[in-house]
């Protein structure tokens, strides 16, 4: 959809990528530790002044602790964390439980690993876990449940209620847990983040992923990282080792000086709800009927009183005669359900939103 917008010259509501900068002192943190020579391979688990760093932060905001020296690893993004602990678990047959609608990078490495993807799907009215679902296709070859929350791509959370369903799931098995957690500092309306972490049976058997590039709009530094008991982390870093060896030298050191103020992560729930409530509002003036948002920086929108067409066709048709690019959920379905809904990113510049609105508004119901 990005190459479909760039082609007609269309405002990129698609790709979850901001069009707004990163902070200015970032860059020069960066610029510094480069200009000091930084330059060279960091240590393969990352710098541990930054792997230190993420530990404060996690105590903080979550109550519990992860070790600098062998429970945080440094990555390239988290979609190579999340490769990097399937590859370090998921052997042939290995069953893998997933959510659909998913990221998707889920499946494709699930399959590079010869394992066997079982989706159960997320109850459609507020995207939300029928567990009964998941105990008809759970089995004595479940290996893995891989959660997303806040998630992409409907921007749901989910609850402390959901948390004790796993617990209960899993416990006395040998199950492990992927938590795609990337935006868990975009949680809105004063609600708290609910992290596998939080929960002592989940966070024994679980790896927990996060990203700097969703929590400081740097998606192209490509930086994450990973936490997970040092059993598993053990593990993940043998993959991790083979794969990337190491990451960024300079960004690490800058990204650690840059959480030394706490305001500059505690500051960006408040920043996106701002741009999620604005966008929410402006769209009540379109035909589109938008759905809530949790957290995140993706929005759902139904168009059935705009078109009868499938979501996929109607993107197309949305990008090329109105100049506003979008994705079809559709495509997050491993069996492509078609339900009539966009998803729209609104981490984008105000400006930028307001254009987009004024394209929508000229878009008609049937």
């Amino acid at each position: 959809m990005t190459e479909l917008a760039n082609k007609h010259n269309a405002i990129n509501l698609s790709q979850g990528f901001p069009d707004f900068d990163c902070p200015t002192a970032l860059i020069e943190l960066s610029h510094t530790y480069m200009k000091r020579g930084f330059n060279q391979y960091a240590p393969m688990q990352g710098v541990r002044s930054l792997r230190e760093k993420i530990a404060e932060m996690t105590e903080e905001q979550l109550g519990v602790n992860y070790h600098p020296e062998d429970e945080i690893t440094i990555t390239a993004g988290a979609t190579q964390a999340i490769f990097t602990a399937i590859a370090a678990i998921i052997r042939p047959d290995d069953e893998v439980i997933c959510f659909d609608p998913a990221y998707d990078a889920y499946a494709p490495a699930i399959d590079l690993c010869g394992g066997i993807v079982k989706t159960v799907t997320l109850v459609p009215d507020g995207f939300t876990i029928n567990w009964e679902d998941v105990k008809k296709v759970f089995s004595h070859k479940t290996k893995l449940i891989i959660l997303n929350t806040p998630h992409n791509p409907t921007g749901c959370a989910f609850s402390d209620d959901d948390m004790q369903q796993l617990i209960k799931l899993t416990q006395g098995t040998d199950i492990f847990i992927i938590s795609d957690e990337v935006y868990d500092k975009l949680i809105y309306d004063q609600k708290q983040h609910v992290s596998v972490a939080s929960y002592p049976a989940l966070k024994e058997r679980s790896f927990v992923i996060s990203s700097f590039g969703k929590m400081f709009h740097i998606t192209g530094w490509k930086i994450g990282y990973c936490l997970a008991p040092n059993k598993l982390m053990a593990e993940f870093r043998k993959v991790h080792q083979y794969l990337v060896f190491s990451v960024n030298t300079p960004i690490q050191y800058a990204l650690a000086d840059f959480l030394d103020d706490e305001i500059n992560y505690l500051s960006l729930k408040d920043f996106f709800q701002q741009k999620r409530d604005f966008f929410s509002e402006a769209l009540k003036a379109t035909p589109f009927k938008t759905l809530p948002v949790a957290g995140s920086y993706f929005m759902l929108a139904h168009y059935d009183k705009i078109s009868k067409a499938n979501d996929v066709d109607f993107c197309k048709d949305l990008t090329e005669q109105y100049g506003v690019a979008t994705i079809p959920l559709s495509v997050f379905y491993k069996n492509r359900l078609d339900k009539h809904l966009i998803r729209f990113c609104f981490a984008k510049k105000q400006e930028t939103l307001e254009k987009a609105v004024e394209c929508l508004m000229k878009i008609r119901s049937v």
